[in-house]
């Protein structure tokens, strides 16, 4: 059963959410203010995490960076009223992975919910499997950068990246499809998979999120904008 802690201070909003989600199957926690939502994150192992922005103690955003200092790979889902782009690029900046406004259509939120966590890489702690050989169907490589997806690990020059979930899932969608001119559009519909309402600030946030992690040298580029056009991953 996979664990989702609820943070929001709205007691209907809560009793609502919890019961819904109870009955789609999912084991629902609750914080009511961001500061016992962060030590709940803390201590335990949760699958998802749903968050309002306007919360006692601590805000939503500095909940989100606070998880995201030991915490990459949980999907963060912000459910809130804050529904402006710029709120919406501050909650992805801050390290959410999904916004969701309010109001909302519960059935929007379940879509959002199994995406999310469909998505997200399995972090268990199970012993490690041995690593494929570089030669395996699981290792792509473009210039010094590599990629295992069979332990999800990411190198560039010899040195590891840590990647959240979302920035994995948008590389791996670079990495296979080498050389291909990508639209917003095409990145929206693969890497979220639901009817986006967010418009293309989300693709471009997340697009400079990895190249900030991955092209630290200007003259070793991997991932070029085409004007107009989108995104393409190539050799330097």
């Amino acid at each position: 059963m996979k664990k989702i802690i609820l943070i929001e201070d709205e007691t209907s909003v809560v009793s609502f959410i919890k019961k819904g989600l109870q009955e789609k199957g999912y084991e629902i926690s609750v914080a009511f203010d961001g500061r016992t939502g962060v030590q709940l994150v803390e201590a335990n192992d949760f699958d998802l995490v749903i968050l309002d922005i306007m919360l006692p103690e601590m805000n939503g955003l500095d909940v989100c960076k606070e998880i995201r200092k030991t915490n990459q790979h949980v999907p963060i889902l912000f459910l809130t009223a804050l529904g402006t782009s710029e709120n919406i690029v501050l909650g992805l900046e801050s390290g959410g992975d999904d916004y969701l406004v309010k109001p909302f259509k519960f059935i929007e939120l379940v879509a959002r919910v199994k995406s999310l966590l469909r998505r997200s890489i399995n972090h268990t702690t199970a012993p490690e499997a041995p690593e494929p050989e570089a030669d395996s169907e699981h290792v792509y490589q473009v210039s010094d950068l590599i990629v295992n997806d069979y332990t999800k690990k990411v190198t560039r020059g010899g040195e590891d990246v840590s990647l959240t979930s979302t920035e994995y899932k948008l590389l791996m969608y670079f990495l296979n499809n080498p050389e291909k001119v990508i639209s917003r559009a095409e990145i929206l519909d693969a890497v979220w998979g639901v009817n986006y309402e967010l418009g293309t600030n989300v693709v471009d946030v997340y697009v400079n999120y990895l190249r900030k992690k991955l092209d630290s040298q200007d003259d070793h580029k991997l991932i070029h904008t085409v004007i107009g056009m989108g995104y393409v991953l190539k050799k330097p």
